[in-house]
């Protein structure tokens, strides 16, 4: 008789303990560890501390929700963050398709102009606009020595001045989707309709704008969804009539030393932001179905 192999025991118990399901657990844990003790809980203390300081309740967010110049300045960050982000999209998509349909050197060097700006802090170029915008900057005196002006204009703590220097900041963002989905277009597509007799307008509106959508869907909430928390560039750029949330919070928690207000005034963000991004993925999806 042949002898068979019999495992020893313990041999046997650790094949059967370490499973799949384990094993994921046990690659998990440590990111999950991370995450909870360096996002979630700081976030879980923000959101706490609106609601037990000074004492608990409800009244620091009556106080945003319900005073005028709180709610002035929620209005107000998203009526910048939507502007700047169709100011993005008008500008992006035309380079976005130039740089799809280059190759080669010529795709490099435009691919190298898109990029190499994100290398530089956001806090430099917006002092580098500071330079430009100021009534004795660059800017006004070029226009003044030409004579296009005959004093300098106010374009420093402006909406103009914050608009400039976000879209400056956020293009980017809205390009890198664009170029990466126009890529993908088969450009047979392109082709066939040509050959069916359609025009470059009808081409576009039919064809390629429809397929060029999802670029368009991930830019917009990219950058939508940024502009909404920007801090560095408002504060720089802007003034009394352009601040928005992002800057409110930091003069609450830093000048006036009201951190409960300046909690409340974060959770509101916090939520607004992710009530917007889902009505957008939910109202994509309904396009989609369609």
């Amino acid at each position: 008789m042949t002898a068979v192999a019999i495992p020893a025991r313990g041999t046997a118990r650790r094949r059967r303990a370490w499973t799949p399901t384990r094993g994921y657990v046990a690659v998990l844990a440590g990111p999950a560890i991370f995450l909870g003790i360096f996002f979630v809980w700081p976030l879980l203390r923000v959101v706490l501390r609106s609601f037990i300081e000074p004492r608990l309740g409800f009244g620091n967010y009556e106080r945003v929700l319900f005073t005028g110049p709180f709610v002035r300045v929620f209005l107000n960050t998203f009526e910048i963050a939507l502007s700047v982000t169709l100011i993005c999209l008008v500008v992006a998509y035309p380079l976005a398709y130039v740089i799809a349909q280059s190759r080669g050197l010529r795709l490099k060097l435009l691919s190298g102009m898109v990029v190499i700006p994100l290398w530089t802090s956001v806090v430099i170029r917006s002092y580098a606009w500071m330079i430009l915008f100021q009534r004795r900057g660059i800017l006004n005196e070029a226009m003044t020595s030409l004579g296009w002006i005959d004093q300098p204009l106010q374009i420093l703590q402006t909406s103009v001045a914050v608009h400039i220097g976000m879209v400056h900041i956020l293009l980017p963002f809205m390009i890198l989707p664009l170029v990466a989905n126009m890529r993908g277009i088969d450009g047979t597509l392109l082709r066939a309709g040509q050959v069916l007799g359609a025009g470059p307008t009808r081409l576009f509106l039919r064809v390629y704008l429809p397929l060029s959508l999802p670029g368009v869907s991930a830019g917009v909430a990219l950058v939508f969804i940024t502009a909404l928390g920007f801090y560095v560039t408002p504060a720089l750029l802007g003034g009394a009539k352009s601040t928005m949330a992002a800057v409110l919070i930091e003069q609450e928690a830093s000048q006036y030393l009201d951190w409960p207000l300046a909690s409340a005034l974060a959770t509101v963000l916090l939520v607004a932001t992710s009530l917007t991004y889902l009505v957008y993925t939910r109202l994509l999806r309904g396009g989609r179905a369609r």
